[in-house]
């Protein structure tokens, strides 16, 4: 079994540290810190003006920075010998390509704000690659490091903004706004509900030890990539239904009402996932509001994999196995999080038997031929900040 280690954010801060001096030269400005996050219950519905429940990972990414006195960016990581080097106004959609589209695009994002060059180096605990959202992590804690390095005093929302504008447009990958949000916003021990129609958010107190449980992170180690068009085909099924149905939104339409009004198959599953999701949101929040972390929020999540599975067709063998998996070992409900095609799962499980869960998650996996998955604690962390 393999259990990735909460990196502390003293060793983050010191490997971001370590490589900006080996890269560059010299000490940086300052680094930040922004969190890794994993998506209670609410999948696929950010974009479609939905509900949604994430919260924070302890796992995180730092990024040390300096400001240089020209409009030249550079970057490097620990993650990769890839490193990027070019001025800012050479920054724009797909270019530069690769890991540091996330950065330069968030320097692309507050240009007109009034930013100029820096060195920035990251060094990061999250799995890349596993749906939890390793690319906000950077795009957050980078726009956090600019807004302070340069003063701009600027509202959170529009760091939060500018990081999705990064993702969106730079890097191409067509997400919703969830993951920046919970990474700017996050408060330990909560998770966050945020109405992606709106974009007002409220704490919702996450207590795992008052209901004995714990939630479990699952990365299958399945590759995991939101711009290869199936995500985007996604977004696109709920477009062409907004047409036919004559509406900007699915929020707060009846269910059988609406797929009654469709004739595609396919936009009657897409559609009804989005709907019934939200009102699964719905429930969740009301049952953390009550301090109800048990079987009924278990059986919320379990009942999202089998709509993400059936009707949205965004789950994977691996998926599907840790999810079969850990409800036979006992789990109180489980379901894939993040984008899916890959990525990783999550299991609320009764706290006596986590290490039985996730033995039977392993074994079904190695059964199967699938790949060794990676467990990691989710305990409800913090939001972006400065370390030093």
């Amino acid at each position: 079994m393999k259990w990735l280690d909460v990196v502390a954010e003293e060793d983050l801060a010191d490997g971001a540290a370590a490589l900006f001096r080996d890269a560059f030269g010299g000490e940086p400005d300052g680094v930040w810190i922004a969190p890794g996050r994993v998506n209670l219950i609410g999948e696929h519905i950010d974009y479609a003006g939905g509900l949604v429940l994430p919260f924070a990972l302890p796992y995180a990414t730092a990024v040390a920075v300096r400001r240089r006195e020209d409009t030249v960016m550079r970057a490097v990581s620990t993650h990769t010998d890839e490193s990027w080097t070019g001025e800012l106004a050479e920054i724009g959609p797909g270019a530069p390509a690769g890991w540091s589209a996330y950065v330069a695009g968030v320097a692309w994002a507050l240009q007109e704000h009034g930013i100029g060059g820096v060195d920035v180096a990251v060094h990061s605990s999250v799995p890349v690659g596993s749906g939890l959202s390793s690319s906000a992590a950077l795009e957050c804690s980078f726009a956090l490091a600019l807004s302070e390095l340069f003063d701009l005093q600027l509202d959170r929302n529009v760091l939060i903004e500018a990081s999705i504008r990064a993702e969106n447009e730079i890097a191409g990958a067509s997400t919703g706004g969830m993951d920046q949000n919970i990474a700017m916003s996050a408060q330990p021990g909560h998770a966050l509900l945020l109405d992606c129609l709106d974009g007002s958010t409220r704490q919702i107190p996450l207590d795992l030890d008052a209901s004995g449980t714990r939630l479990l992170v699952i990365d299958t180690n399945a590759p995991h990539r939101l711009v290869d068009g199936q995500y985007g085909a996604r977004r696109k099924s709920l477009d062409t239904a907004y047409a036919e149905l004559g509406v900007t939104t699915l929020r707060g339409l009846d269910l059988e009402q609406t797929v009654s009004r469709l004739v595609d198959d396919t936009l009657v599953s897409r559609v009804r996932h989005v709907i019934s999701e939200i009102g699964r949101v719905e429930q969740a929040a009301e049952l953390l509001d009550r301090g109800a972390a048990g079987s009924e929020l278990g059986e919320l999540m379990t009942a999202s994999h089998r709509s993400l599975r059936d009707d949205y067709e965004v789950s994977s063998p691996e998926l599907d196995s840790a999810v079969d998996a850990a409800l036979r070992a006992g789990a109180h409900g489980a379901r894939m999080t993040g984008g899916g095609f890959g990525g990783s799962a999550i299991a609320l499980v009764p706290s006596d038997i986590v290490e039985a869960v996730v033995v039977e998650i392993d074994s079904s996996a190695a059964r199967a031929g699938l790949p060794q998955p990676t467990f990691l604690r989710a305990e409800p962390a913090g939001s972006a900040h400065r370390f030093f």
